[in-house]
């Protein structure tokens, strides 16, 4: 696998999974993040499809308040449909798998800081992914 930078599709793999979209009717482009994020969560041993479960994961991001729209030619060229809001906790759990899997795709960079860039970049996604704190409504006592 070729892996030129530290973004979501900065690699072949997630260039693929990009082309994959774009090449998916609209209708199934929903069940090939969720594939990609439900196998990299059930997976035992290596994470043969990390790189698409991060590329995924940037997807969903990119629909939620404060995430950063998926603009790399790397990417899909199509526009993506609005994805269900269940998807944002299985992203956040492939990512978290993701993240403690040490021999996974954070070797792919022998340089200390494009490992720090990847690690940073994996934790503002799981921001964003992450559902608000259910909000506490106050109520005022009346005497």
């Amino acid at each position: 696998m070729g892996t030129w930078d530290t973004g979501p599709f900065d690699n072949d793999t997630a260039a693929d999974f990009a082309n994959a979209l774009d090449d998916a009717e609209p209708e199934a482009r929903e069940a090939l993040i969720r594939g990609v994020l439900v196998r990299t969560i059930d997976a035992t041993g290596y994470l043969a499809e990390a790189d698409q479960a991060v590329a995924a994961a940037a997807l969903l991001a990119s629909q939620c308040p404060g995430g950063e729209p998926v603009d790399t030619p790397y990417g899909p060229e199509t526009p993506m449909p609005a994805f269900p809001s269940d998807l944002r906790a299985l992203a956040d759990e492939a990512l978290a798998r993701i993240a403690s899997d040490e021999a996974g795709p954070a070797s792919n960079w022998v340089d200390p800081e494009d490992w720090k860039q990847w690690r940073a970049i994996l934790t503002r996604l799981r921001t964003v992914l992450a559902p608000p704190p259910p909000s506490i409504a106050l109520f005022e006592v009346q005497p």
